[in-house]
Parts: C-alpha cells; structure tokens; sequence
C-alpha cells in the first residue's frame, strides 16, 4: 500500500470527504472520553458494583490511551500511516462494540481497555493525514477545521450521553461509535488509497516500552483515584507516586540514548515544539478544568440534569465552530502568535466573567459568560498546533502529533484531578470561614433566625437551613476561584507563545 511516487492531490468533494472521515476518527474518539462519564450511576448501577468501582470505566480507557498515545510515531513508522488509522478505527468500533455489549463489569473493563489500546492512535493520526493531504499553503485551514474536535467533543459529550442516558440506556453510548466507525474507516479506505507512508522498520524498543507502560500507567491511576483515596494520605497513591516517578525518569534518560527510542524525545530540541508543546499542556490544565467544575457546581449545587449542564457548557462551541476555521485559513495572515493571543485573551475574559457569578444566576446568564470561551479555545488549540509542527520534517509529524496529543490529554488528567480536590477543599475552608460569622453576635444572623423561627421552623431547622445557605455561598466562591484561576493560567501563556520563532504556516507564513 505504500507508494513509490506523489500521488495526485485531493481536490474537490474527494478532498472533503477525506477531511470528513479523518475528523470523525479523532471526533468519536475524543468524545467517547467524556460521553461515558455521565453514564456512571447507570452502569454502576446494572452491575450492581460501587460508585468508586464504577470510575474504572473511565481509568481504565484513560490509562490505556495514555501509554498508547506517544507509540503513534512507532507504530505509523511500522505499519504505515493510513494503514495504522484504518486498523485502529476498525478496531475502537469492535471495542464499542464489545463495550455496549458486556454482560459483567469486568468484560466492560477489559473492552475499554482495549479501547484505549487500539484507539489512541486516531487523534494524532487522523491530524497527521489531514495536514498531509491538504497543500501547504492551506493547511492552516486543515488545522482549523481538525482543531474542532477537539473543540467541540469534550463539550458535546456530556450531553449526548446524558440524553442518551436519560431517554434510553447507556448501552447506547458505545454502540453510537459503530456505525460512524464502519463509515470512517470506508471512506478514509477510499480516499486515501496510494498514499501511505513508507515503513520504517526499527527494532522494539523493549525497555522503554516497558517503563513508559509502568510510569504514565502509574501516573494515571494516580491521577484518577488520587482524590477519592485522598491523596498522599493513601500508601497506593504514594506508591504510585514513587513508581511513576522512577520509571518515567529512567525512560527519558534511556531514551535520550537509544537508538531506536520508541518515544522520540529529541523532538523537545527544536523550540517551536517545546514552546508549543508545554503551552498545550498547561493550556488543557486550564481548560478541563473550566469545563469540569462549572458542570460539577451546576450539578451538586443547582440541581441541574448532566443534561442541562451540558447545554450550559454547549455554547462554548458555538462561536469555535466559526472561528476555528476562520482561524485556521487566516493564521499565515493574522500570524499564528497573534492570533494565540487573542485565544489566550478571550479564553480568560471567559473565565472571568464565568467566575464572577451568584448562586441565583439564571440558565441564560451561565451560558452567557461562557459565549467567549469558543473564540479563546479555537485560538488556542489552532495556532499550537501549527507552532508545534512548523519546523518538523514530514517523517517527524506522526511522533510529535502523538506527544503533543499525550500532553494535551495528560494536562486535561491533572486539571480533571487537581481542580476537583481544590474545588472541594477550598469550598470546605470557605465555609468554614463564612460559619464564623453565623452567630448571635450578628445582629444580621439575628435577625434572619427570628424570622426564620417566626415562620414555623425550629432552632434546630432553622440553623440547618442556614448551613445549606452557607455550603451553598461556599461552593459558588471555590467555583469562581477555580475558573478565574484558569483563565489567569490560560492569559499567563501569552507571553511565553511569543518565544516562538516564524515562520509557522504551511507555505512559510506567520509572523
């Protein structure tokens, strides 16, 4: 399958259709990653296993596609590039498959591992073959229009899988990715025919394989059960600490000096990636955890459905939808480090609004505040992309798509994970400062309590009426702590994307 000359370029409705395809690989497989959250009651629920049990539907796909997702370069290397996102695609549609059809929790357990395993190359490769098909002076435009799955995914999920939840059964949730699995992989089949990537058959790199498995697995079980097992106040989480922590050093050290290293390492020695690569990372830090704990305070505080709080978090999308693309065809003209600015900018004007609410803003109010992050997340995730691959050599954008993929995934992981516990640590030392004011020396706390004992309650009912008030004021500052401080980290990147050094765009633009 791999060709021995240039094959003709992709123009017209071909050239759509193999766009299509190639986003709907990385669409499904970023979605599946927050569809099944909302899920959990429900499947917890039919296996008849604990809520804590339950997370491990969502660990267990998360801690294979991390191991997997810096292999993309290895595996496009031995197998071929289109080759490799064919098989994977095929192979994430048996998984859902055989997810949406499990009769115990443990074969559930083991299929999304084998999603996670099979899958992870889909991202970094369905973004590879894009920019490979497009010309170079309109892959601008390509990243734009990749950048929205990224986009609109994470946001998508929660809602389609808590209507398909709620109307039908979650069983759903998988096998929706059958169907668009069995077409993807048609249509890139037939799209992109000639035009693999050559082989490059290198030896297996045993040992770093083997303690890249050991320390990002570590790494993310740690992350995902670090709060329910509080922390470093659990032996597991510490010795998943010092596990990960010694084999992920170790493989840097081994990598740097093997020939054959089956992460490429060197690739942090050219400035553009580095730059971007960190950016990226710290970026998603920022942005999962402005799009987990609104929902989160949504749901525990509001009493809102994941449903609701799903069209909350949904118009987000609605102006990256535009402007990702716009974005993306204008970055040789705006200039990929301005048009991150304005990302950057918008992204923590975003934040801030969003952390500026009460505990009676209105549905119309918290959908408001959030319009401005869709411009703020395509003019991050568009221009990164091109800083990150501007001064990579062809057979180096299926190694660095893959890295840049895995930090982006493993910056959403800590920011899942530590913006949940300073969520409800910082709520917990909130109201316990408010509680210090609730006494009868205030002649306000006084005051409400007369009335509140006027009105038939109790002393007794009527301090704990007072305390849900209090928890609830709590809460709403540990929320706009959290996402005022995500849109401080998001505009704090502004001046480290300036470091990058142009021409960034395709055809040698950018500024």
């Amino acid at each position: 399958m791999a060709t021995t000359q240039n094959p003709p370029q992709l123009v017209g409705l071909k050239l759509v259709l193999a766009t299509v395809a190639l986003g709907l690989g990385s669409f499904m497989n970023i979605l599946d990653i927050s569809i099944a959250n909302v899920s959990l009651p429900a499947i917890a629920g039919d296996f008849a296993v604990s809520p804590a049990q339950g997370t491990w539907v969502i660990t267990s796909y998360a801690v294979s596609e991390a191991i997997m997702l810096p292999l993309t370069g290895w595996l496009a290397g031995r197998f071929g590039d289109v080759r490799q996102f064919i098989v994977a695609t095929l192979l994430f549609t048996l998984a859902s498959l055989l997810c949406g059809a499990s009769q115990s929790f443990e074969m559930l357990l083991f299929s999304r591992v084998l999603q996670g395993v099979v899958g992870a190359s889909m991202i970094p490769l369905s973004q590879s073959l894009i920019i490979k098909i497009f010309p170079a002076n309109k892959r601008g435009a390509a990243l734009g229009i990749w950048s929205l799955t990224l986009i609109v995914a994470p946001v998508l999920g929660p809602v389609v899988g808590g209507w398909l939840t709620d109307n039908y059964v979650w069983r759903l949730v998988f096998f929706i990715n059958i169907p668009f699995g069995l077409l993807c992989a048609y249509a890139v089949t037939k799209t992109m025919k000639g035009r693999e990537s050559p082989k490059v058959i290198k030896p297996i790199d045993k040992l770093g394989l083997g303690l890249l498995t050991v320390g990002i697995g570590s790494l993310q079980i740690l992350l995902d059960k670090g709060n329910e097992l509080n922390w470093f106040e659990s032996s597991t989480i510490v010795t998943l600490a010092v596990v990960s922590a010694i084999c992920l050093i170790s493989l840097v050290i081994w990598e740097l000096g093997e020939e054959h290293p089956i992460v490429d390492l060197r690739l942090f020695a050219d400035r553009n990636f580095l730059i971007a690569a960190t950016c990226l990372a710290v970026g998603s830090y920022a942005f999962y955890i402005f799009v987990i704990i609104g929902p989160l305070w949504m749901q525990t505080q509001l009493g809102y459905t994941p449903t609701l709080a799903g069209e909350v978090m949904a118009i987000t999308g609605l102006l990256s939808i535009f402007f990702g693309p716009f974005f993306g065809i204008n970055l040789d003209r705006i200039g990929a480090r301005q048009v991150a600015t304005i990302g950057f900018t918008a992204f923590g004007i975003s934040a801030w609004m969003s952390g500026s609410i009460t505990s009676n803003a209105s549905f119309e109010h918290l959908q408001l505040v959030r319009l401005l992050a869709g411009i703020g997340i395509a003019g991050f995730f568009v221009p990164m992309t091109a800083i990150s691959l501007s001064q990579m050599k062809p057979q180096q954008i299926s190694s660095a798509t893959g890295l840049t993929n895995f930090l982006r995934n493993m910056g959403g992981s800590v920011g899942t994970a530590v913006g949940v516990t300073i969520w409800q640590n910082n709520a917990a030392n909130k109201h316990a400062q408010l509680t210090e004011y609730v006494n009868a020396s205030n002649l306000a706390y006084d005051h409400f309590m007369t009335t509140l004992t006027s009105r038939g309650l109790s002393v007794l009912e009527s301090k704990q009426y007072i305390d849900l008030l209090v928890n609830a004021q709590a809460y709403v500052l540990s929320t706009n702590h959290l996402l005022m401080m995500s849109g401080v980290i998001m505009a704090s990147l502004i001046p480290i994307v300036w470091f990058a050094k142009p021409p960034f765009g395709g055809g040698g633009g950018g500024h």
